[in-house]
């Protein structure tokens, strides 16, 4: 087996037994809620009308946006109780995935106990049967397959939208899709999707047992489909249940110079007798609150990132003012210990193709204004909502023809075919110099600098033995490298992993 393959199904047991958890508890959770509301709904026509407008109108929703709408939910209702709440990994993922699997299964126990024979139902009236028996002995086994159907249906469903769940730091085979799709490693896309959907068809195939069994009143088959499940929901979370000592949770953003130095962090760490976690993919406000709450023990962010996202800062002091103001805030109000900056600054930076530069004589942002009516802008799925695009706008003015959201695996493409013409790129982007592409001066200083700084959770700070592994990464990361282990990660040809370029930027740090 070769080595992508190797290192992608590594990393699948534990990624499985996240996703089998996650996904058959908002599976049981919404039969919970579905159940006894269908037996209501069933008979009252104006509460079936009403539970199944309100479980359309939740199906409606894309999966990916009742994920991400939960976590400031719970985060403001965290903050309204005095905490106890996480807004970070299983509980807003358990939540978004029950309300996803609400539809199938009210619709399909709604029919099914609306659509038992009068014949059936009158001749338990007339034997004498009360309404729970009735509803035991006549109505629920006349219904159980239709019922079954839904539940199968909201199983695939279920198990197919659970791979969202790393947006908002829940483990699943989603982890290797995210990671896959940002550094072009196809093999990890393949090995997510591929595990993701043989667990939907085993799931499904067994609940089908099941619905066969209660149809033919075979109750041994019934019970089979039923074990089954059973021994694979142990077999498959095992991994969940082994302890483990000194685990650290390390967090990443979804672009690859983050995977890169989760990486690195994870195997300075690993040397230090840590075992290493990581929670990948995750958003700017998600990650640093999940450092904050101590779902994340260490991660690396960026000094204008927070300063403008996290302090809701405009100003724009010197970098050295700004990094010892951010030390003191985040120690202040949140606890968390930034260790240091690594030497190295990855802003944004307006790029454009070097034909372009030279016949339009683009050298700075404000030559860029003066033909920007003209270009079709694309950035990274965040910059048009952060502080630092209204930033450049106030400072420069710069109004684009058009302007396109691309995941950064595919903005540098875009810019590079023609279908853009100026992206927010990276300035430690190795593509950047790969493309030959031009960056464009900021005479204005409109974005503030960006210092790559590495942050501790609360009850990390102390941990002597974690700040010693981790204290010569501090200074000690220049740029060149930085770009260089980035472009080894982007790069079509003979690409390495984020694993394999971060031993490769380790080996330079110690030359």
């Amino acid at each position: 087996m070769n080595g992508p393959w190797k290192q992608a199904l590594a990393r699948v047991p534990e990624l499985l037994a996240a996703h089998v958890q996650l996904s058959f508890s908002a599976l049981l959770l919404a039969m919970v809620i579905c159940l006894p509301l269908a037996i209501w709904a069933a008979r009252s026509p104006r509460i079936a009308a009403i539970a199944l407008a309100v479980a359309s109108l939740i199906q409606t929703i894309p999966g990916l946006a009742l994920l991400a709408l939960f976590y400031p939910l719970l985060l403001g209702l965290s903050a309204l109780i005095g905490g106890g709440i996480s807004a970070f990994g299983f509980l807003p993922a358990l939540l978004a995935l029950t309300l996803y699997a609400l539809l199938p299964i009210l619709r399909n126990a709604v029919t099914g106990l609306t659509g038992v024979d009068p014949a059936a139902s009158e001749a338990a009236d007339g034997l004498g049967m009360t309404a729970w028996q009735k509803l035991q002995y006549v109505e629920a086994p006349l219904a159980a397959p239709t019922i079954m159907a839904g539940i199968r249906t909201a199983a695939v469903w279920t198990i197919g939208a659970a791979t969202l769940s790393t947006t908002v730091g829940q483990p699943s085979l989603g982890d290797l899709i995210f990671a896959g799709l940002q550094t072009q490693n196809w093999t990890l896309v393949l090995a997510g999707c591929l595990f993701s959907a043989l667990l939907a068809i085993s799931v499904d195939l067994l609940l089908g047992l099941i619905e066969r069994g209660i149809r033919e009143r075979r109750r041994l088959l019934a019970l089979a489909g039923t074990a089954l499940i059973a021994a694979g929901l142990v077999i498959a979370t095992l991994p969940l249940l082994i302890a483990r000592d000194n685990v650290v949770v390390i967090g990443a953003k979804s672009f690859s110079e983050q995977y890169i130095l989760a990486r690195l962090i994870g195997s300075r760490l690993e040397e230090a007798g840590y075992t290493v976690r990581y929670r990948d993919g995750l958003g700017s406000a998600v990650v640093y609150q999940a450092l904050s709450a101590g779902d994340v023990d260490v991660y690396v962010d960026y000094s204008g990132t927070l300063w403008t996202n996290q302090m809701q800062r405009t100003d724009r002091p010197p970098k050295g003012t700004m990094l010892d103001t951010i030390k003191q805030w985040t120690s202040a109000e949140h606890g968390v210990t930034m260790l240091g900056a690594l030497g190295f600054e990855n802003t944004y930076a307006f790029a454009v193709r070097s034909a372009d530069a030279r016949d339009k004589s683009l050298r700075t942002l404000d030559d860029l204004a003066r033909v920007s009516s003209d270009f079709t802008f694309g950035t990274d799925v965040e910059f048009l909502e952060r502080p630092e695009w209204q930033m450049v706008q106030d400072a420069y003015p710069i109004r684009f023809r058009n302007a396109r959201s691309f995941n950064p695996t595919f903005m540098y493409p875009a810019l590079a075919s023609g279908e853009v013409d100026v992206i927010s790129a990276f300035s430690s982007d190795g593509r950047i110099a790969a493309n030959n592409f031009v960056v464009l001066e900021d005479g204005k200083g409109a974005v503030p600098s960006y210092e790559a700084i590495m942050l501790l959770a609360p009850e990390r700070g102390n941990d002597d033995a974690l700040v010693q592994a981790l204290n010569p990464l501090i200074g000690a990361i220049t740029v060149e490298n930085m770009r260089e282990a980035n472009y080894m990660v982007d790069r079509k040809a003979d690409k390495k992993t984020p694993t394999g370029a971060a031993r490769w930027l380790n080996d330079k740090l110690k030359e």
